[in-house]
């Protein structure tokens, strides 16, 4: 097939490509995309001719997420092995809802599950789901605690809904992840009612801040804060926590630091909480979309979001659409299993740990210059002030533009900062090196306009 020639010369190009341009599109590329916004014609177009335009006018506009210098919202670049696996998917077409209509992806998730229970080091008999994302996921969690903790009060959620039951108490830490309230909300708990706890200077929940409850209890921790990468007193927390709490772990990306040696006792006592959410589409490089949830008591998750139907057959096997809200979907555990395959606990672990050794380099690059750095860099996240909240934004705008790389930026316990945010394989010392003299001239530049004006004041 032709077509098949052609997309495989385009994503050749792109992807060759992607580590010479600039990170971000031009402002003329973005503007051509109007070119697209146009009435939907009457007559067929051919396939060819529709990715030919699509290239054209879609490949330039594109965020360059696969070049080793996004540093932005954690966001990984694909591993080649899982980008083709999920392309294979695509072709394949698997619907991952039932084993039945993809023995091959109920097989994929069942052996990648394994795998990643143990490279987390928890419990085999842990319930693995593969949800769109570690809102999903964290949302999946909820419902389960939800069900679990009425369930023990006498309350059947299922069969009797919402309405009069139980009152569920929520804990988080002050420095919550917006996705974990997002979930929280649909869930229905409301964030007005979510008991928030303070947090030390790195977003660590306080222990002994944590509030005496009676009744049903949902204490959400985090296992990498997204500004500085700090985890929560997990262990501490974990082995003081009550008959009637549900201890769910929001780590979207920072639970992949178990999977080092050097990292892994910052997600000591993760066996102990009662479920997890991570990204596989951040650190372990795997394509968009993919989150994943565990769950340690198995029954309690299929209890909560299963469903049956006369015409779903019972094989025995896998069925995929038991373990998360979706039903028909696209099989995750392919590009998941390819990503794990290809790295090897060994490759994984040296992902991990050159993306934290990149983040301590650009710490480390920066502070030298006399910028300061305002958290400790125990994972691959770095906060950056250039001075004040207008000067650091400007220089965040000024490095953006630029085009090396990219960081976005973010307000830390009330100071503007330059977020770096090392996620990706593709991330070499060169990338770093190159990226920190982008920045240091940028701010640089920045700074000595600002001169004059100081030195009049």
């Amino acid at each position: 097939m032709n077509i098949i020639n052609q997309f495989s010369s385009l994503a050749e190009n792109y992807l060759s490509g992607s580590g010479m341009n600039p990170v971000f599109p031009s402002v003329d590329s973005i503007h051509q995309l109007q070119q697209l916004n146009e009435p939907l014609q009457e007559d067929p177009v051919s396939a060819e001719e529709v990715l030919n335009l699509l290239d054209a006018k879609g490949s330039p506009a594109t965020v360059k997420s696969t070049s080793g210098r996004y540093f932005g919202f954690v966001i990984g670049g694909s591993l080649p092995a899982a980008m083709m696996a999920k392309l294979l998917a695509t072709v394949w077409d698997q619907n991952a809802g039932l084993y039945i209509a993809s023995p091959i992806s109920a097989m994929l998730e069942e052996i990648s599950s394994a795998w990643m229970i143990d490279i987390l080091g928890l419990s085999k008999q842990t319930a693995v789901g593969f949800a769109t994302g570690a809102t999903m996921a964290n949302f999946t969690a909820l419902v389960v605690a939800r069900h679990e903790l009425l369930k023990k009060a006498g309350w059947n959620a299922e069969a009797q809904g919402l309405f009069h039951a139980p009152e569920i108490t929520v804990i988080t830490g002050d420095e919550v992840h917006v996705s974990m309230l997002k979930a929280l909300n649909l869930v229905g708990f409301g964030r007005e009612r979510i008991i928030r706890v303070p947090t030390d200077g790195q977003g660590r929940i306080i222990p002994e801040k944590i509030p005496e409850t009676n009744g049903p209890t949902i204490l959400c921790l985090q296992a990498g804060n997204v500004n500085t990468g700090s985890f929560d007193p997990i262990e501490e927390i974990c082995r003081n926590k009550k008959e009637n709490t549900w201890i769910h772990i929001d780590g979207a990306f920072g639970l992949w630091a178990a999977a080092s040696a050097n990292t892994r006792h910052l997600t000591k006592g993760i066996d102990l909480a009662d479920s997890l959410a991570t990204d596989a589409h951040k650190w372990l490089n795997v394509p968009y979309d993919c989150g994943l949830l565990f769950v340690k008591k198995r029954e309690a998750l299929f209890s909560a979001v299963s469903a049956s139907a006369a015409y779903l057959p019972e094989t025995g096997n896998r069925e995929s659409f038991q373990f998360v809200p979706e039903m028909s979907r696209e099989a995750r555990g392919i590009p998941v299993w390819a990503a794990l395959k290809s790295l090897g606990k060994k490759g994984l672990a040296d992902l991990i740990d050159r993306n934290c050794a990149s983040a301590r380099q650009f710490a480390e690059g920066l502070k030298a210059a006399g910028y300061e750095i305002l958290n400790e860099v125990v994972l691959n996240q770095v906060l950056v002030s250039f001075g004040d909240s207008s000067t650091t934004l400007e220089v965040i705008k000024k490095i953006q533009e630029e085009g090396t790389c990219w960081c976005g930026g973010t307000t830390w316990q009330g100071k503007t900062a330059m977020r770096i945010s090392v996620s990706s394989w593709a991330t070499t010392e060169q990338d770093v090196n190159r990226s920190l003299a982008a920045m240091l001239k940028v701010a640089g530049q920045v700074l000595n306009k600002y001169k004059p004006e100081l030195s009049s004041k």
